[in-house]
């Protein structure tokens, strides 16, 4: 296992490596390894030709992620600069220049009421008798970029933990995220809407891979974005992490053949007649029941 933590110290090509250094920037813009969300874009309702063109053009920030990423500040430690504007809205001149002017240092511009907000989350997080706990300051370690090569494909992977608790004999990854809704129906939702059970494997398997521990947990925190900020928290059953590990397997190929070749499909590929296409079974069975007698 080779290990860095200064930017001038150098790792062989397919070795783990972990470093402390990397901004999210630098993170997300390495093009020599796939990260657990690439993976999970190349498998429906995804295709390659958009995980490429998508990679190939990234996309500005967007508002609707600047409350995640502050309250992750405030959480983890680590994270943008936030800029609490004294306004209320966008609607004066003086607001807008204030917001651009952050956005164009590199930092999160919040408004009053959404620095308020953020703030109420982290207080709640810390009062939390589970999140608490996993999140004391000085009992982990925030955002390690750690990298290895996946056997099977030869492909390098990346993964970020947002926190890294290395205990006697486990190692304990927490992931972060704000939501809507925290129930546990919406955060079971979301787990498969977002295939957070890809990540799940994903992080688990790049953390075996570099730092060797006796023992892997990987614990997801979801907390609500709207008052009093409840929070659930959750870890995986076996079964979804296991198929969440499957899919990892399949997208990897699909990567490593998509670099092999140059080409990267659409949801089709190569086909010379026009294929068939029906409603989602649940449907076509509620429908075929009610008509076809």
């Amino acid at each position: 296992m080779t290990i860095t933590t200064d930017a001038g110290a150098q790792a062989p090509a397919a070795g783990p490596v972990v470093r402390d250094d990397l901004t999210a920037e630098e993170y997300h813009a390495d093009r020599t390894s796939i990260s657990s969300s690439g993976l999970r874009a190349l498998l429906a309702p995804g295709c390659p030709a958009q995980f490429k063109y998508d990679r190939d053009n990234p996309t500005p920030p967007k508002r609707e992620f600047d409350l995640g990423h502050a309250a992750h500040l405030l959480v983890l430690g680590e994270g943008p600069d936030l800029d609490p504007l004294p306004f209320d809205n966008y609607l004066t001149k003086a607001a807008r220049e204030a917001r651009d002017e952050a956005r164009s240092m590199g930092a999160v511009p919040l408004l009053t009421h959404e620095w308020e907000q953020v703030q109420a989350m982290a207080d709640a997080i810390r009062r939390h008798p589970i999140a608490g706990p996993l999140f004391t300051p000085g009992s982990g370690r925030a955002e390690l970029s750690i990298f290895w090569t996946d056997p099977a494909t030869g492909i390098r992977c990346r993964v970020r933990p947002d926190w890294l608790k290395e205990l006697p004999g486990l190692a304990l990854a927490v992931d972060y995220k704000t939501c809507r809704d925290a129930s546990p129906d919406a955060v079971s939702r979301a787990i498969r809407d977002h295939s957070y059970h890809q990540q799940d494997a994903l992080y688990t398997d790049g953390i075996w891979a570099a730092l060797q521990p006796e023992d892997v947990r990987f614990v997801f925190v979801f907390q609500s974005k709207t008052a009093p900020y409840l929070i659930t928290v959750r870890e995986l059953a076996q079964q979804d992490r296991d198929i969440g590990r499957a899919r990892n397997e399949r997208a990897l190929r699909i990567y490593a053949d998509c670099e092999r070749t140059g080409i990267w499909p659409d949801w089709t590929g190569p086909i010379t007649e026009i294929p068939t296409i029906s409603m989602p079974s649940y449907d076509t069975l509620r429908q075929a029941e009610e008509y076809l007698k």
